[in-house]
């Protein structure tokens, strides 16, 4: 059928049964992105298929990892840059549109990763199987990157498994694993991983028909009513959760799926308008900068032999009883030792709760809590590969433990402290083996924190660093190293920043109006609340240790909290009361008005010791430390970090705005070292 035909990126084969296969195999990668050189690839085959009429077709992929990532983002920032977003994006749909009108049955054969424009692709098709496994994970994320689907996924996904369950999909960005995908109907059999491609073949050729209950779910839930109904209810659910000013692309999906009707033809050119406008925002902008940050971080680690299989873990409290359990969640054995049992009891039971949350399956859950034991005599060091120290901020304490624990080593093992702030240099005095000591920096919830700070000091050998990088990639974290200065670099930033945001509250600053101020910047959560989760224990620890070297004072207040034993979210009263785990914030006043220059008190602190930061090479470079800050504090995404902040907003700008905090506030806000760097002068990436 392909005769005379020469293929890059596919293979073809053709069974006696009629049936014609497509195997996706994208050169030099090991995953498929979707590139142009692909689709134009696709659409000659396609083109072929249409004239030669088989009995069926199945699309599946050669690659292990999975059927396909979606398309090629760095191709899409081309487009971006050129002004040509729309003509590709139009191309794909056509290519797309071609592939459905075939007029034999179409089967995508999924397995692993499917994503964006791969999902699209596999909607193109008539039917889909899917391998029934774990690692089968079908998505359209693209709301994580600015825009919305727009090869069809709007116009299509809809229509096949209703739109309450569609946009919840695409809104989140959150995939649906093969068990849930069968249920709503994005799938329409499973398969085991090694029958996937028989399975998939004996669907084309004899192809099953959609059940009532689902035609009629896709049908009713996108009428010209239902669309009246729900869109508004949804775009209510959605503000409550993002701004529309700071997220277009949520709501811009929200009209593209209710001005559509029943052509496909129009739904199709209403999805590649929104996405091609989309394409030219700020936040669509930064968001993409930031995935290619995330991979960044996540290829630190890459290519590397941790050589841990062991992990021991002293002091069994939140940080360190979490650090234990996500060990263990993914493979590692974990031993956990505190003074006694009734310190890792608590550890235990919620590794129990997370296991039976992450894993389900009881032989799973069971499995991970056989990988984690306690170890309250610390009998597992001897054994373990890499030790991690959690204990209390306190150096002596931590030199003493250090002193028990490197004698019982045998070779190469690594010694890592979780300390959040203090510096690496003065940990490491005393040390046989001061090289293969690092600071592994978790945050928490350590379940939800992606970030790892990995931490150096003067004598750390490369090696170990490099180790303690793959360490971090096994168990799914994204590392990023830092010098190990006081408070490294996330903590660092982020303390002037709940510090100025105490200061407003001990002048009189509801706690609400500062966290709703903080989430008008963009911070996924106020600091008031954000104090509480963390702890106020945490937060004035941490506060004492770097105020002298930050040049600020640790505000007042905490201290006769503490004493009352009111830490926050864990005593169930901190700044705020905590009820059921959420904080019961207070009324304000109607008539209260907030200070005009509240938003840059709190956030240009944080600007100001990022720019530090980056003069002191505490980071890398300019890019680590956005990355840094984002994935560590949560720093508005869309904002793109400190630095590109500050490219966006003009550099003379924001300097002006801080000298004017400093004129009406005092010396706290004088710029530090580092604002005359070329970098910050740089046009936005």
């Amino acid at each position: 059928m392909f005769e005379g035909l020469r293929f890059k990126h596919w293979k073809t084969s053709e069974g006696d049964d009629g049936i014609v296969v497509l195997t996706l195999d994208r050169e030099g990668t090991s995953a498929n992105a979707l590139s142009r050189e692909v689709l134009d690839e696709l659409d000659t085959l396609v083109e072929r298929l249409a004239i030669e009429a088989p009995r069926g077709v199945v699309i599946h992929s050669a690659k292990p990892m999975g059927f396909a990532v979606g398309a090629d983002i760095r191709e899409f920032v081309e487009y971006a840059q050129t002004g040509t977003v729309l003509a590709n994006i139009e191309n794909g749909q056509r290519v797309f549109e071609n592939l459905a009108r075939l007029p034999c049955p179409t089967v995508a054969a999924i397995h692993g990763a499917c994503m964006g424009g791969g999902t699209e692709l596999a909607l193109a098709c008539r039917l889909r199987i899917a391998a029934d496994d774990d690692a089968t994970k079908i998505g359209l994320p693209e709301v994580m990157l600015g825009i919305h689907p727009g090869w069809g996924g709007s116009a299509r996904l809809p229509r096949l498994i209703g739109a309450p369950d569609a946009l919840s999909a695409m809104l989140t960005g959150k995939p649906f694993n093969a068990r849930r995908a069968k249920a709503v109907g994005l799938v329409d059999r499973l398969a085991r991983p090694d029958e996937l491609l028989a399975e998939a073949r004996e669907l084309a050729r004899r192809p099953v028909a959609r059940p009532f209950a689902q035609r009629a779910k896709g049908w009713a839930t996108n009428t010209l009513l239902a669309r009246a109904v729900l869109a508004p209810m949804v775009r209510k659910q959605t503000a409550a959760k993002v701004r529309k000013e700071h997220y277009p692309a949520p709501f811009a999906l929200i009209d593209t799926w209710a001005r559509g009707g029943a052509s496909i033809q129009q739904r199709l050119r209403l999805e590649a308008k929104s996405v091609a406008k989309l394409a030219t925002t700020p936040t669509a902008r930064n968001l993409i900068r930031i995935f290619f940050l995330q991979e960044r971080l996540k290829g630190l680690g890459g290519g590397i032999d941790h050589g841990i299989s062991h992990v021991h873990v002293v002091g069994a409290g939140t940080m360190g009883g979490d650090i234990a359990a996500w060990s263990a969640l993914k493979g590692f054995q974990v031993t956990l030792q505190d003074r006694e049992a009734r310190f890792v009891e608590p550890a235990i039971a919620r590794a129990r709760g997370l296991f039976e949350k992450k894993l389900r399956a009881p032989a799973k859950v069971e499995a991970a809590l056989g990988r984690l034991r306690a170890d309250v005599e610390g009998r597992g060091v001897a054994d373990a590969d890499l030790a991690i120290e959690a204990i209390f901020e306190n150096p002596e304490a931590k030199h003493a433990l250090y002193a028990a624990i490197e004698p019982q080593f045998q070779s190469d093992e690594i010694l890592a402290s979780n300390t959040s702030s203090i510096p690496l240099d003065e940990l490491r005095q005393g040390l046989k083996a001061p090289q293969r000591f690092l600071g592994l920096h978790f945050f928490n919830p350590v379940a939800q924190m992606p970030l790892v700070e990995v931490v150096r000091h003067d004598a750390l050998d490369p090696a170990i660093e490099k180790r303690a990088l793959a360490f971090c990639k096994a168990i799914g974290k994204l590392p990023v190293p830092v010098k190990g200065t006081p408070g490294f670099l996330v903590n660092r930033i982020l303390m002037p920043y709940l510090m100025e945001a105490m200061r407003l509250y001990n002048e009189g600053v509801p706690g609400p109006v500062l966290d709703r101020e903080a989430k008008k910047f963009g911070m996924p959560m106020g600091p008031i609340e954000l104090a509480d989760t963390v702890g106020l224990d945490v937060c004035a620890s941490v506060g004492r240790e770097l105020a002298p070297f930050l040049g600020l004072e640790v505000p007042q207040g905490l201290e006769e909290k503490l004493a009352a034993n009111k830490r926050g979210k864990k005593d169930g009263e901190g700044l705020y009361v905590w009820k059921d785990g959420k904080p019961d914030k207070p009324e304000v006043d109607p008539d209260y008005v907030a200070p005009a220059d509240i938003q840059d008190r709190m956030i240009l602190p944080m600007v100001n010791e990022a720019i530090a930061c980056l003069a002191e090479n505490v980071v890398d470079d300019a890019d680590l430390l956005d990355a840094g800050v984002i994935f560590g504090t949560g720093f508005a995404p869309f904002r793109g970090g400190p630095i590109q902040y500050v490219r966006s907003e003009g550099l003379a700008v924001v300097r002006e705005r801080l000298a004017k905090l400093e004129q009406a506030h005092g010396a706290r806000f004088a710029r530090k070292e580092g604002w005359d760097n070329p970098e910050l002068s740089a046009p936005a990436a």
